[in-house]
Parts: structure tokens; C-alpha cells; sequence
């Protein structure tokens, strides 16, 4: 799933079309019965910004537009005349270029979802105050990797920087909100900027634990495990010998 990096980078590159008049289209079905169309074609496009996962598009007249980019979704920018291939969710044709979407399966109106986020991961300066005091609302029993999904608690972080961070902050996925220190979820965070900026500005950091099951942990060589975790069984990565916790699944056979 794209991450809150991902999205950054998307309101980045949509930023060639802000100022413009745009020509709006809706190629895919499912996107055409949303009726976006006739609701933007023609509007301004104000400004671009990335809020955790989601990208909110600023129209004239107050109109916001949501996009989710769920697992395979996408934002692309053309010139505006480049042959557009397949079946996008939506085109934005301004002057000179064009946005095009695809996969994006959550497109809508704005409604205030975004209002319900938790502070976003990538502000500068982050807001780790507001952060920690949402995660400390949570019930004490919560695991920490389930939380840092939560993105009423914090907007942005997903599978993989969940596991590099917690690695970084040498903090157990596994382990109760509880038992964690305000130090080390602050620790937590502060890894998931730094990490999260550094990729957003062009950074190309190797992963440390995710999708590294059984291989030597870079820092005390001990093999990484794996293990589905929470309600939608993402899967979580740890060192157990750098990241120990009671709570963590035993061993397989």
C-alpha cells in the first residue's frame, strides 16, 4: 500500500497543474458513477496537499476532492497532449499537463474525513505531542504496531515503515502501549520522520527487517521473523534479540 511518503510525492508532482482551469473526465465506470465530472470540469484547481494517505485536491469554490490510493493506486503527470492508455479513474487536463489516476478505488467529495486524522507523520515539525497524547487514549493492552497503523492516532505510517521504525527505535511491535515509555514512543516517531522525509526527498535507505524474514538483523546479527499482526493480519517484522517482547507469537516448528 502506498504509503504517506507516496502521497507527498504525488502532491509534489500535481503541483504543475494548480492555477489551471481544468477539464475533468472519468473514464473508469465505477469512477463515472460518482458523478465527479460535472461537479469539477471547469473549476480551478487551488492547491495540492497530502495529509497521511489521503491527497486532497482544493478546487474554487471551496469543492475538495479525496483520493485514497487503497493497494495499487497511482497518480501519474503528463503533458497534457500524451496519450493516455487504459481505463484512469480520473484525468485532470490543465494547460500544459495533465494528472491522470489509476486504481484509485477511493475518490470522492470530501466529507470531513480528513478532519478525523490523527497529525500527519510528515508535517515539519511533526507533531509529536498531539501524536503520543492520541496513542496514550488508546486502551493500555493495544499492541504498538496496531497502533501506528491507527491512523486517527497518527496519519502516514503504514506496513513497511511501521516495521522500520520500531527497528530503529529498537521497540518490539508486539509490546502493550503500556509497557512502552513515552521516550520510546517518541523515539518511535521521530524514526518514522526522519525515515519518511528522507524518502520523500529522494533517499533510497535499505530495509533493516521488512520483508527480510530469516536474514542476519544489521545490528546484532539474530535472523528476523515475521508474523501476521492485528485484525487485518498485515505482517509484522522484528528482530526478537533487539526487539524483545513477552507478547510476541512463538516460534514456528
Amino acid at each position: 500500500m502506498p504509503e504517506g511518503d507516496a502521497l507527498h510525492r504525488a502532491a509534489r508532482r500535481l503541483q504543475a497543474l494548480v492555477g489551471d482551469e481544468v477539464e475533468v473526465e472519468t473514464p473508469h465506470p465505477r469512477a463515472a458513477v460518482k458523478q465527479l465530472a460535472p461537479v469539477l470540469d471547469g473549476r480551478r484547481l487551488e492547491r495540492v496537499e497530502a495529509i497521511g494517505k489521503n491527497l486532497l485536491l482544493h478546487f474554487e469554490d471551496g469543492v475538495v476532492l479525496r483520493s485514497h490510493l487503497r493497494m495499487k493506486g497511482r497518480w501519474r503527470v503528463l503533458p497534457r497532449d500524451a496519450e493516455v492508455f487504459g481505463l484512469p479513474w480520473l484525468v485532470l487536463r490543465g494547460e500544459r499537463y495533465q494528472g491522470v489516476l489509476f486504481g484509485g478505488p477511493v475518490l470522492e467529495l470530501d466529507r470531513g474525513v480528513v478532519r478525523r486524522l490523527g497529525p500527519d507523520i510528515l508535517a515539519e515539525p511533526p507533531d509529536l505531542a498531539g501524536m503520543l497524547e492520541r496513542l496514550r487514549r488508546v486502551e493500555g493492552s493495544a499492541s504498538v504496531g496496531d497502533a501506528l497503523l491507527d491512523q486517527r492516532l497518527v496519519a502516514g505510517i503504514g506496513n513497511m515503515w511501521k516495521a522500520e521504525c520500531l527497528w530503529a527505535a529498537e521497540v518490539s511491535p508486539w509490546s502493550a502501549l503500556a509497557e512502552v515509555t513515552d521516550e520510546q514512543l517518541r523515539s518511535t516517531l521521530e524514526q518514522a520522520h526522519v525515515l519518511m522525509r528522507g524518502r520523500l526527498n529522494g533517499a533510497r535507505p535499505a530495509h533493516r527487517v521488512y520483508r527480510r524474514v530469516g536474514r542476519a538483523c544489521p545490528r546484532c546479527g539474530t535472523p528476523i521473523r515475521s508474523w501476521p499482526q492485528g485484525d487485518g493480519a498485515r505482517m509484522a517484522y522484528w528482530c526478537p534479540a533487539c526487539q524483545p517482547s513477552e507478547h510476541e507469537p512463538a516460534p514456528r516448528p
